[in-house]
């Protein structure tokens, strides 16, 4: 009898593509992979441990599996990812209930790590996060009509808040043929929307061809027939190349929303963080996106509370974010994270006072993101259809406006049945803090069938 296998994935989107390479590697060993935890012999929690709330997620999800070991059939727990690799072996003295640990450069060693768990042995990989290959076959686990697409992997930016450079490694490309060769498999089997991650999609290529052509890459899956929707997540604003711009500008296929991760717009501060760019270079790249590319959704992420940060820094952060009126905003609390720089910064911000200032940022952000949703009312947006609610009755999807699993809906009535994955024109007659809501619109062809409108 094959062991029965199941996995949980956290956090960011490259964890789940690691976790459907490890879903593959099980598949290919024979093993059965199934989708409730309540059924599997064995789970494998690939982790993140990015802040201090990713792990406590890790660590209250294998506390929840854990109650399956002693009380159901369960017989092995494997902890994979950013939490292992972060911890070690610290994993069994802190959660005895876990049997195998495999760091971000051993995903390769899932099947062993599998097999010794359901044996109820201790299994312990860390290997170096450079020599893991990248690419690979996957199982997609994402909805049959988009899937997230790694360019590469690593960092090599060092910001003095973050762990990804030990978690992860260096920056390290994919060649761009595979990418293109991967992003074709995809349109054969269905997928219209493709979205590129990497720690920093903005300096692809550097490393392999001298200097960043994410530009030529878009360039070359745009190519590809199939393929409608090709979206840009973690640019730095300070490698967004007059390239890049013309092809989000000019380019059908590529979505007008760009993902720029700012962090802070006080000089002070971003030099502490070690941010490569200034607050004049922020201001301009989002200038000339915007002068480039009209009606284009630019989502940014913030961090409030970073060590030192007074409150006349935060009150010119606070100011930016209500001038500048990003499309789509997300704050988070710094987290003090050990074996970082910032760790032993001085002038350390109180929690309450990093809690009170992400607050204070979002409460303007939600009113100037309804402020943004007004302006699609009467008008006519294209909309990936993802399902229907039977609770609101209705059909919901995604504009190009809006990423997966991060930003609004687009809920609308049809008179027909609409596809997961199909396209449809929606016309937006109510819209909310965060989601749209209207009517499909469809047309009559030569034979008498409904069509989309045009």
């Amino acid at each position: 009898m094959s062991i029965k296998v199941g996995f949980v994935a956290l956090g960011c989107p490259k964890n789940l593509i690691n976790t459907e390479t490890m879903i593959a590697h099980c598949a290919a060993a024979g093993y059965e992979i199934v989708a409730e935890d309540i059924d599997a012999d064995v789970m494998v929690i690939n982790t993140c441990a990015f802040i201090q709330s990713a792990k406590q997620e890790a660590i209250d999800n294998i506390l929840d599996i854990a109650w399956l070991k002693k009380n159901r059939n369960l017989k092995g727990i494997v902890v994979a990812g950013c939490l292992a690799q972060r911890y070690g072996d610290e994993v069994f003295k802190e959660l005895p209930e876990v049997d195998a640990v495999i760091g971000t450069g051993s995903y390769d060693d899932i099947v062993s790590a599998v097999k010794e768990a359901y044996e109820g042995k201790k299994h312990l990989q860390l290997e170096d996060p450079c020599r893991m290959p990248l690419g690979g076959d996957r199982v997609i686990t994402t909805p049959e009509h988009f899937a997230y697409i790694q360019i590469a992997e690593g960092c090599s930016n060092n910001c003095t808040y973050c762990i990804i450079p030990k978690l992860r490694g260096k920056y390290r490309s994919r060649e761009m043929s595979e990418i293109v060769s991967e992003a074709r498999d995809l349109a054969a089997i269905g997928v219209k929307e493709i979205c590129l991650i990497a720690q920093d999609t903005t300096n692809y290529g550097a490393d392999l061809y001298g200097s960043p052509c994410l530009d030529a890459l878009l360039s070359a899956l745009s190519e590809i027939d199939g393929i409608e929707w090709i979206r840009i997540l973690y640019c730095y604003p300070e490698k967004i190349t007059d390239g890049l711009i013309r092809e989000l500008a000019e380019n059908p296929k590529v979505v007008k929303y760009i993902d720029m991760p700012i962090q802070h717009i006080n000089d002070d501060v971003l030099r502490r963080m070690n941010r490569r760019g200034n607050s004049a270079l922020i201001k301009d790249v989002i200038h000339k996106l915007r002068a480039a590319v009209p009606g284009i959704a630019l989502r940014t992420s913030l961090i409030a509370g970073f060590p030192g940060e007074t409150e006349e820094q935060f009150k010119e952060l606070l100011a930016f974010v209500n001038e500048t009126e990003f499309e789509r905003l997300g704050v988070f609390e710094y987290s003090r994270e050990e074996d970082t720089p910032a760790y032993s910064f001085p002038d350390q911000v109180p929690e309450k006072v990093k809690k009170k200032r992400c607050d204070a940022i979002m409460r303007v952000q939600k009113q100037i993101h309804a402020k943004h949703n007004k302006q699609f009312s009467g008008k006519v947006l294209k909309v990936i259809c993802e399902g229907y609610d039977k609770v609101s009755e209705c059909f919901f999807g995604r504009s190009e406006y809006d990423c997966p699993d991060i930003d609004g809906k687009v809920y609308f009535f049809s008179s027909r049945n609409v596809n997961e994955g199909e396209f449809v024109n929606v016309k937006i007659n109510e819209t909310d803090d965060y989601d749209l809501i209207g009517n499909a619109i469809f047309t009559e062809d030569d034979n008498g069938k409904n069509q989309p409108a045009e």
